[in-house]
């Protein structure tokens, strides 16, 4: 064990005194940043679609009250003349199937990663873990345009597989990290802080997607290219600034490291094996599982299908496209951060429990947005209407990052990245099967076919919300620390004698040192 220095008053006050960004939230942004980049390779294709693939042949005339006229018959598009616009042909005839096996192809792949990756993180760490499913993902991004012209549909399933491999190893290497960084009182706004990467994710993939469509004379390749690039600059910043734990960075402060050592509890630094037993068979778990499936439905058919809606129903141009789809994560970014500061003060004030504000959070994060899509998909043609209730069902889901997302953190910070790797894996199974069917039963890019398809999204909300409302959980569970025969409750910590206190403090993170330790060795040994 290595000796520790005891930090001098003087070193002390120097940490206080100078302008000093904590080093959590440094981490914090780089996580955002890198699932910033991982959503926007995820999503760009979405939008890509529409200038790849020709559009539906309409030809055969259906009921006036099932089909929208053009949207550029009255007037000029949001930015430019659509004449402007639809200069670079679409190459490819693949049918609605087929473009649903496509979009739901990257699901393929993130689905096991998710499972392995919460087994890799274990043995080799959160960073690394992070960093090469970034390097995956950034890579086979660049080479989608090549695979494309190789072997067309299935040259584009091929990249996206591999897309999918590397995006999902993101999240249960966030949470390994955040665990160990992250008091429980910073939980909700951090969470909103890092997860916000996703919502802007979004709005940076459509809409810039949309620019480059419009705009680029080498049409649909660039976007694959742009998006490529980012992911390789989000990689080297992995590289640089992002650090496992406290213990292992390089530019954390005494200041900093008595805090945490303070306030992160129920938390090892090694914890023991992972407990799969106790795991599989929690009634929480199972609960978290349901309703993130229910999510993981309805998200992916608001994000990866809303454009194929927009452009084959509503008929948007490209570039309309892309704007009408990534204004609404912006008003659900700051609904976001309201509810993540709103959560995290009502748990520090303990006017609610924890649990309490997890259940509100996730049905209005379920129910809100199930109930909005079905409202939309009655607008008809009605473009205003429905971008209106789009706007409201998808800023209703800004309380996902605030209670979904970090209930993993709630329910076993020593094991986050494990459960997360387990609940956002299973979860993912509505990710493969929402593009196929809606690929299956959307053949003419009608309303009444895609209003099938959104009461879908409501029915599913609803039924996991209830679930999660009968069996969800917020509290810490006693399986997160398998050393302890017996969990100590908050409500019982005034009876348990003394040396239970020692010894809990030195099962945590931070053991109770009688001096501070110094930056080259700040937690533990």
């Amino acid at each position: 064990m290595e000796e520790r220095v005891p930090v001098s008053n003087k070193t002390r006050n120097e940490d206080n005194n100078r302008l000093y960004i904590p080093q959590r939230w440094i981490t914090i942004v780089t996580i955002s940043f890198a699932i910033l980049n991982g959503v926007s390779m995820r999503y760009c294709l979405a939008i890509a679609l529409t200038k790849m693939v020709k559009q539906v042949d309409k030809k055969v005339k259906l009921a006036d009250d099932d089909t929208c006229p053009d949207y550029y018959d009255n007037g000029p598009t949001f930015m430019k003349n659509p004449n402007e616009t639809d200069q670079v042909v679409a190459l490819f005839d693949w049918s609605e199937y087929t473009q649903g096996i496509i979009l739901s192809s990257f699901y393929w792949t993130y689905f096991v990663s998710n499972i392995v990756g919460a087994i890799v993180i274990q043995r080799f760490g959160g960073k690394f873990t992070l960093a090469c499913g970034m390097l995956t993902a950034a890579v086979f991004t660049l080479l989608t345009p090549a695979s494309v012209e190789w072997a067309g549909p299935i040259g584009l399933i091929f990249a996206r597989t591999f897309i999918g491999l590397g995006e999902g190893l993101a999240f249960p290497a966030a949470n390994m990290v955040i665990a160990q960084w992250v008091p429980s009182n910073e939980r909700s706004i951090a969470g909103a802080v890092m997860y916000a990467g996703s919502p802007f994710g979004i709005i940076f993939s459509m809409s810039i997607s949309g620019i480059i469509l419009q705009y680029s004379d080498s049409g649909w390749p660039v976007v694959f290219y742009f998006f490529g690039c980012a992911g390789m600059v989000s990689f080297l910043i992995i590289c640089i600034f992002c650090y496992d734990k406290p213990s292992t960075s390089p530019f954390i402060s005494h200041v900093e490291i008595e805090y945490l050592r303070d306030n992160l509890k129920n938390t090892h630094t090694n914890p023991p094996p992972t407990p799969w037993k106790n795991i599989l068979t929690s009634s929480p778990v199972w609960a978290l599982i349901i309703i993130m499936t229910g999510i993981t439905w309805a998200f992916t058919i608001i994000s990866t299908d809303m454009p194929k809606y927009m452009s084959g129903v509503l008929k948007f141009s490209s570039e309309d496209t892309g704007y009408f789809t990534s204004i609404p994560y912006v008003s659900m970014w700051i609904f976001t951060l309201i509810a993540s500061f709103a959560s995290d003060f009502l748990i520090t004030t303990e006017k609610m429990s924890i649990t309490h504000i997890r259940m509100i959070g996730i049905t209005l994060s379920a129910m809100g947005p199930g109930i909005f899509i079905v409202l939309a998909s009655y607008a008809g043609c009605n473009r205003l209407l429905f971008n209106i209730f789009l706007t409201i069902c998808i800023t209703l889901r800004g309380c996902t990052y605030c209670s979904i997302m970090v209930n993993v953190l709630d329910l076993t910070p020593n094991y986050a990245g494990t459960l997360m790797g387990l609940v956002n894996g299973v979860s993912t199974l509505a990710g493969i099967l929402s593009p196929y069917l809606v690929g299956v039963f959307t053949p003419n890019q009608t309303l009444s076919e895609w209003r099938l398809i959104f009461w879908s999204v409501a029915i599913v909300c609803a039924v996991s919300t209830v679930i999660f409302l009968i069996f969800g959980s917020g509290d810490v569970q006693d399986w997160n620390d398998p050393s302890s025969s017996t969990k100590v409750n908050d409500n019982d910590e005034k009876n348990v004698r003394p040396e239970a206190h020692h010894q809990r403090g030195q099962e945590g993170v931070f053991k109770k040192p009688e001096v501070a330790y110094t930056v080259e060795n700040p937690i533990g040994s």
